[in-house]
């Protein structure tokens, strides 16, 4: 899978801009706040109809104008698939092929992406908020399904704690739509859960056997799925459904005292364990470094065999905040199997065959020059 064309109209900082990309390593060089993480940004956008950057639209429109347009000419192992976003006050169009999709669900998946910025570093040692987010971001890439089930249990956790919030310091919720809403969203928070049990399954597979190679053979790394309820991975979705049901009643009075729903996949986290050792606790920088760069190695290799192609790489200015080894590790990696984009202000330093193969594009004040 790659990307060989891009097109950005009323993007960001950019009113125009028309570029024709290599299909294996793309080099965008430029100094801070010049435009190239605007165009790794936009690629982002194509592939999951959202920025990872903010999450108010209207900051992706150029100032002053009413809409603004991403098109892409993708690649896959089918053939060409011609892919368009269109994003305004009025909200998001998206087109595969020409065709304009009913839903956003439809739409995300058709161009996989991976994502590694400097605020991924963090992923280990950051907040559950955030791993949360890589969970959802990726298991949404490879299953509509999952986005569906995620945005159901969002609206009824969002109905929920309506309720809770309206008899919040109350004995009790006098309303019938509340039993309603909890049986709903207790079915919606299990599809959830498993689905992430599932995705952390396959991660681990591909992660452990990663990270032992970059740490020389001397660590082994374990990643675990904290449901805050503490369900059994092992369990049945009914049996799920009911210890989900007994955990929500045991902690109604807290619920109406506080005015939210505590407990659910909105709560979940991640655990890093290298060698046995909790990773976010006692990991030295290197090793948070290590196990960050191990997950986003693997999400390549779980895409590509979740979906047959290996996914876009988009490294966002992260090759200056790995050491040698690591940064010559990644690039080992993907010399010639995945298409990569790099911005960076500077490949001096760079030492790698991968880097000096690139089409190098410079980008000044908006303006892009060189290319494929």
């Amino acid at each position: 899978m790659h990307i060989e064309s891009l097109e950005l109209t009323n993007y960001r900082n950019y009113e125009s801009l028309s570029l024709n990309f290599s299909k294996t390593i793309n080099v965008l060089i430029g100094e801070n706040a010049q435009g190239k993480t605007n165009i790794m940004e936009s690629i982002y956008v194509l592939s999951m109809a959202k920025s990872h950057r903010t999450s108010n639209d209207k900051e992706l429109i150029r100032w002053a104008e009413e809409y603004g347009k991403i098109k892409g000419d993708v690649y896959k192992k089918y053939g060409r698939l011609p892919l368009e976003l269109t994003l305004s006050k009025k909200g998001k169009k998206a087109k595969v092929n020409h065709l304009e999709q009913n839903r956003l669900s439809d739409y995300i998946g058709q161009l996989n992406v991976v994502m590694f910025a400097p605020e991924d570093l963090h992923l280990v040692k950051g907040s559950p908020q955030v791993r949360r987010r890589f969970l959802d971001m990726e298991i949404g890439q490879i299953s509509p399904v999952y986005l569906h089930d995620l945005l159901t249990f969002q609206k009824l956790l969002k109905q929920r704690n309506h309720l809770l919030k309206m008899h919040q310091g109350k004995s009790s919720v006098n309303d019938v739509m509340f039993d309603v809403y909890t049986d709903q969203y207790i079915q919606a928070a299990v599809s959830v859960i498993r689905k992430r049990f599932q995705f952390m399954e396959l991660l681990q597979k591909w992660a452990e056997p990663i990270h032992f190679g970059i740490s020389r053979g001397l660590e082994k790394l374990e990643v675990r799925y904290n449901p805050v309820s503490g369900l059994d991975q092992n369990a049945t979705f009914e049996q799920m459904a009911d210890f989900l049901q007994q955990k929500l009643q045991a902690g109604r009075a807290q619920e109406l005292a506080r005015g939210v729903t505590l407990t659910g996949p909105h709560r979940d986290d991640l655990q890093f364990f290298v060698n046995g050792y909790d990773v976010q606790t006692y990991g030295s920088q290197g090793q948070q470094r290590t196990t960050a760069l191990s997950l986003k190695l693997a999400e390549i290799e779980l895409i590509k065999q979740e979906v047959g192609e290996s996914p876009v790489l988009l490294l966002d200015d992260v090759l200056s905040e790995l050491d040698d080894y690591r940064q010559s590790h990644l690039l080992n990696t993907i010399q010639g199997e995945v298409q990569t984009f790099v911005t960076t202000t500077s490949v001096d330093g760079i030492d790698h065959e991968t880097i000096t193969q690139a089409a190098i594009f410079n980008v000044k004040q908006g303006h892009v020059d060189g290319g494929a």
